[in-house]
């Protein structure tokens, strides 16, 4: 079970428990009123109520175990754990692998997968993504441990404090570098796709060219808005569609997908605040499609 610790210092004597956890700890109003209700806060060893005055020199901790259950069946399916602390985990998604479960896909996904990692060890953690990838796309993929480590991971997706970089291969030759700046919208409420329109929410992505030829391109994004099929909407918009994409585009003869992966994540660690660069390699398809070109 993990845990957040905390000792009070001398600028926080005098403050109530349940202030301090929201104003100094960051906790949600409703993850504190659970905690406190299931008697999860301790304070130099007991559990306290909400009114209680913090004094210099106490000792807070807040067990971070939930109780909670999830109905994800554990699945022996090797994962590549990129990184790991108390808070996430961190792994590099293979492609043709769905997320999580859903009605046509109730096995073989990757919550399939990290929940037999956690309970091979022990470990009763429920699945929390911090964010999603397509199918088709490969890359990193965020797992929170906690409902705190989950809320403070969105609090950095909702303030662009996270830098998602992902590699693309496109079609035809494309040069240079740039920034598309162009608001992206669903044409109906029925629609799986998105197109860019001027009604849209406002889309913001860095490119730059790595390589190229007649056929293909490579191309590194960075995500500065994270609007639903960004990059594919907005590379078929520059009219590179993403090599693969079959929603966007057509079939490719060279590989089985969309040549789409997420590649890097930048952000610093929710407890010490200290720097983080996460790099997952191109899987094999990519890397044999970039020698190409």
């Amino acid at each position: 079970m993990s845990s957040l610790k905390f000792n009070i210092e001398k600028k926080h004597e005098g403050i109530k428990l349940s202030d301090y956890l929201k104003d100094e700890a960051g906790l949600s109003s409703r993850l504190i009123r659970k905690s406190l209700r299931e008697q999860r806060v301790i304070v130099n060893r007991e559990a306290k109520r909400a009114r209680y005055i913090l004094q210099e020199g106490d000792e807070l901790i807040v067990k971070m175990g939930s109780g909670e259950t999830q109905d994800i069946a554990p699945e022996n399916i090797s994962i590549d754990v990129v990184y790991e602390d108390e808070d996430i985990l961190v792994v590099n998604k293979p492609p043709f692998m769905v997320v999580h479960p859903t009605r046509s896909h109730q096995s073989g996904t990757l919550a399939n997968a990290v929940t037999y990692y956690f309970r091979n060890r022990g470990d009763d953690t429920i699945i929390r993504l911090v964010n999603r990838l397509d199918r088709d796309t490969s890359g990193l993929v965020v797992i929170a441990k906690s409902q705190y480590a989950h809320m403070a991971m969105a609090k950095k997706m909702i303030s662009d404090s996270i830098e998602k970089t992902y590699i693309a291969i496109v079609e035809g030759e494309f040069e240079g570098e740039g920034t598309i700046d162009a608001p992206i919208g669903r044409p109906s409420e029925d629609s799986l796709m998105r197109c860019v329109m001027e009604d849209g929410q406002r889309a913001i992505t860095h490119y730059k060219v790595l390589a190229s030829n007649k056929d293909m391109s490579a191309v590194r994004v960075i995500l500065e808005t994270g609007r639903t099929h960004q990059i594919r909407v907005h590379m078929k918009h520059m009219g590179h569609t993403i090599i693969g994409d079959t929603l966007y585009g057509s079939e490719s003869d060279v590989i089985g997908r969309q040549a789409l992966h997420a590649y890097k994540l930048k952000f610093n660690t929710i407890r010490d605040n200290n720097p983080l660069e996460l790099v997952a390699n191109l899987p094999g398809d990519l890397e044999t499609l970039v020698k190409h070109i």
